[in-house]
């Protein structure tokens, strides 16, 4: 148990799926938290796209499909079943080369008996797995690349595939949107402006994005507010989303998991407030 954390500042979170594991974390390195979910997942019900993928797939006409994410993966599958067996659609990935972006997806994988060829080290983002990828005997070149996406397109890796002489197409299986409430991302956005809350923990870069949606005419004052309060970001992929909307992060993990974001958030929390006040 930590003897200082957070020491009651106000550590506002935007987690969604995991809102009260990440509230009851903050509390535990004495911090105040605020939660303001920012997003759920709309599975695409309809999805010609997905679909005409398991059927090239079985056809035999992709040579590596990349999955980004654990839930995307389930999800592929869940939407594939409606047209053909789910046996049918995982002997066709295991007669495929397979890549994915990190742990969730590998793990996914192992439990349907699907063999990785490559995978990213941490910190598990596109440009690991780009890395990863490069290293594929016989390499990218003419290669028919099927890419999972998981709610927001990645047209920088999409394009540095291409770029590498990949054929690549996109498989779109789920997307975000903003929450059937958003009025606790709105109090979120005036919180961050008006600089009521210390400390914003972003464990994806989507909860950013619809942050500033949510935020419509207010975007300046947002942006001026997290220049006053700690900004914590899990890791490289989320920062980037960040640095896009004109917020820098002050801190990342030593690794992206979000137990470790909320620990090494709350033993740096007093030392980056005071830097940022500063400034």
């Amino acid at each position: 148990m930590p003897s200082q954390g957070f020491r009651g500042l106000r550590v506002l979170s935007l987690e969604s799926r995991r809102s009260v594991e990440i509230a009851k974390l903050i509390e535990t390195y004495n911090g105040l938290p605020i939660s303001a979910p920012a997003m759920r997942e709309v599975p695409l019900t309809e999805n010609g796209e997905a679909l005409q993928f398991a059927r090239d797939l079985a056809a035999g006409s992709i040579n590596i499909v990349v999955f980004l994410t654990g839930a995307g993966a389930r999800a592929l599958l869940n939407i594939v079943s409606s047209e053909q067996s789910s046996e049918v659609f995982l002997q066709s990935l295991r007669r495929t080369r397979v890549a994915a972006r990190g742990p969730k997806p590998v793990s996914v994988m192992r439990e349907w008996n699907v063999p990785v060829e490559v995978s990213a080290p941490e910190p598990n983002t596109w440009r690991e797995l780009l890395a990863s990828m490069e290293k594929m005997a016989g390499g990218l070149q003419a290669q028919r690349v099927a890419v999972q996406e998981y709610g927001v397109s990645n047209p920088k890796f999409l394009s540095a595939l291409r770029q590498r002489g990949a054929i690549v197409r996109r498989v779109p299986v789920y997307q975000w949107a903003l929450p059937h409430d958003a009025a606790p991302l709105r109090e979120a956005v005036a919180a961050v402006a008006d600089g009521t809350v210390n400390i914003v923990l972003f464990t994806t870069g989507v909860q950013a994005v619809h942050l500033f949606e949510v935020a419509g005419n207010q975007e300046e004052r947002l942006r001026a507010g997290f220049r006053k309060v700690v900004v914590a970001s899990i890791g490289p992929s989320t920062t980037e989303t960040l640095a896009g909307l004109g917020v820098t992060a002050d801190m990342e993990p030593s690794h992206p998991k979000m137990g470790i974001l909320v620990k090494e958030a709350a033993e740096r929390s007093t030392e980056l407030l005071a830097e940022k006040l500063k400034s």
